[in-house]
């Protein structure tokens, strides 16, 4: 009584893994069609559709193989040479894949490493321009701000300066926490590639490695 659910699954699995791999054919074949291998925001572009969904491949060549295993293929058929073939191939993409990340990994964290430094610049700026504020240029940020109405009309002039040195606290105390946010989002943009693409493709190289082992042997 098995034996008629297995022969009737096992063709359903292998046209299942069939479509899977055809899925991702035929996301690459779209970018195979402005292929620019020379501009480095195309190889990113490649590497990342390519990792990214590179598990679905990899889920439908297991299926064939299974498929296989429950047809009672023994030997090298040509659905296991065909399953191996294409577990070499994207082995391979995996391994073109892995230097490409790791280059896109470091050109993203010296351009955030830059912006974090520019952002420190100002920061400095700002806390420089405070701290060495003299009377005459308190006088005229007290105007400045008087015409923005940030300052009350009553106030003495002591205190208009008080106000403003207040403002400019606030201003600088603003600009720490916008670098501080910026600070984390770049660890965290920079871990999410470097685990999500330089590692996942090293993962899926491995495992590709022993789905074309598991299909010739």
């Amino acid at each position: 009584m098995s034996s008629v659910p297995t022969g009737r699954l096992a063709p359903v699995l292998r046209w299942i893994g069939i479509t899977l791999v055809v899925l991702l054919a035929l996301q690459l074949l779209v970018l195979f069609s402005g292929w620019n291998w020379a501009e480095e925001s195309f190889r990113q572009l490649f590497v990342q559709i390519l990792v990214s969904q590179a598990p679905m491949p990899l889920v439908g060549l297991v299926l064939m193989l299974i498929g296989a295993r429950l047809e009672g293929q023994q030997g090298r058929t040509p659905l296991r040479i065909t399953s191996a073939v294409l577990s070499i191939v994207l082995a391979l993409g995996m391994l073109i894949a892995i230097p490409v990340s790791i280059s896109g990994d470091r050109a993203m964290s010296e351009q955030a490493d830059q912006q974090l430094q520019a952002g420190k610049g100002q920061l400095a700026m700002m806390r420089s321009q405070m701290a060495a504020a003299t009377p005459e240029a308190l006088d005229q940020l007290v105007a400045q701000a008087e015409q923005a109405g940030q300052l009350p009309a009553k106030a003495t002039p002591q205190q208009k300066r008080d106000l403003v040195k207040q403002l400019m606290s606030r201003q600088v105390q603003r600009a720490q926490d916008q670098l501080d946010q910026q600070q984390k989002a770049r660890d965290i943009s920079v871990n999410q590639r470097r685990i999500g693409g330089t590692a996942s493709a090293v993962v899926l190289l491995v495992a590709f490695v022993f789905l074309a082992l598991a299909a010739l042997l």
